[in-house]
């Protein structure tokens, strides 16, 4: 979320070069998709990566999901487990924290005025502390255009104050071939290694660390990761 499928843009290419298929898309209420919609949850974009994917005929795929989005790949797993082959879970966010009293009182102070675009693409820049891709400032761009559109940052605030109990209650269901991507520097998390571990734990699956990254690694090393939080889906030619 709050974010464009553009940000895939140094991995796509990579995975095509290696004989993937790659279909990027963004998450309902970013990028191209309508502002408005009635659900904005983990699982209703989950619902939106399987109709994509039977509509290219593309199953069973590959799905990668960063951050919130990566809820959004267990789901899909869950509910359609013949579409998809595994899931690459990147910086996931797939269970409520305990914010702080100044990060809930950032976020209300955020989003509550005209300075929200403003607000969110701070956070958003924060993402890459190690270094920033050649065309980090198209990106923001682009990314500025887009959350300036009607109904775009309701869309965002709507989702960052969504509950992840239903999706954290899945991970200990899930039996879907999973491979946990985490950047050490992540600013997401107090601890990304321990978050991988409890991932690992509840699933079973395998988890890889990435030293001196945040959130967005791979718009400056596609070999660790995806770069956006909108969803990637892959196939073998």
């Amino acid at each position: 979320m709050g974010d464009l499928r553009s940000e895939y843009r140094a991995l796509r290419p990579q995975l095509q070069q290696a004989g993937y298929r790659v279909v990027t898309m963004d998450v309902r209420g970013h990028g191209e998709t309508s502002a408005r919609w009635s659900d904005y949850s983990a699982r209703a974009v989950g619902r939106d990566v399987l109709a994509l994917i039977e509509h290219l005929g593309a199953g069973p795929a590959v799905i990668l999901g960063n951050s919130f989005a990566a809820g959004s790949a267990l789901w899909a797993a869950h509910d359609a487990p013949a579409q998809v082959r595994g899931v690459v879970l990147l910086g996931p966010i797939v269970r409520d924290g305990l914010p702080s009293w100044f990060a809930k009182t950032a976020i209300a102070l955020g989003f509550g005025g005209p300075w929200r675009v403003a607000f969110w693409t701070a956070y958003w820049n924060s993402l890459f502390p190690s270094r920033k891709p050649a065309d980090h400032a198209q990106a923001k761009a682009a990314l500025v255009a887009n959350l300036r559109e009607p109904g775009r940052m309701e869309a965002l605030r709507t989702m960052v104050g969504l509950s992840k109990a239903d999706t954290e209650a899945l991970v200990a269901r899930s039996r879907v071939p999973a491979l946990v991507v985490m950047g050490t520097r992540d600013p997401d998390f107090a601890d990304a290694a321990a978050e991988a571990r409890w991932l690992g734990q509840g699933a079973g699956q395998r988890a890889a660390g990435r030293r001196r990254r945040g959130s967005l690694p791979a718009s400056g090393d596609a070999r660790a990761s995806s770069t956006g939080r909108a969803q990637l889906s892959c196939t073998p030619r």
